[in-house]
């Protein structure tokens, strides 16, 4: 019998990968995006009552593109998105996208569907009015 002595495994001398720089970089560009992001909304909440309405919804407006921006990067470099074929990228986006505008289409049909209830509804006046309770004038009549 025959004595072996190199290692049945194969040993490689660890180098760090070509994407580490990419990954740094995401890393990076998705930190500042989330500290804009942190910024608008400490600024929003600070100050919300002395803005003008139409200043708030740009500020939403864009918290809402940069967070998108932000799912559409981290999709594209840790799920590996960016790097497939058009198909494969219009397959799963077309039908999430639709999703997410369906639910927003139901959301606002929900809200007005409550509200034009609600502004037409003939019974809700007599609801929210108080009935007028008959006082007796007890100066004249007897307590019994």
């Amino acid at each position: 019998m025959e004595q072996h002595t190199d290692p049945s495994e194969v040993t490689f001398h660890h180098e760090p990968a070509d994407n580490t720089k990419r990954i740094w970089k995401t890393f990076w560009l998705l930190l500042i995006v989330t500290v804009v992001e942190v910024g608008l909304g400490l600024i929003l909440f600070g100050i919300e009552d002395s803005i003008p309405g139409w200043l708030i919804l740009f500020f939403k407006g864009m918290m809402v593109i940069l967070t998108l921006a932000k799912a559409f990067y981290i999709v594209s470099i840790f799920m590996h998105l960016g790097d497939e074929l058009r198909n494969m990228i219009m397959t799963i986006i077309v039908p999430l996208s639709l999703f997410i505008w369906f639910i927003g289409a139901f959301l606002w049909d929900g809200n007005y569907y409550r509200t034009i209830r609600n502004r037409y509804d003939p019974s809700l006046e007599y609801k929210t009015t108080q009935p007028k309770q008959d006082i007796k004038d007890t100066t004249t009549a007897p307590l019994y």
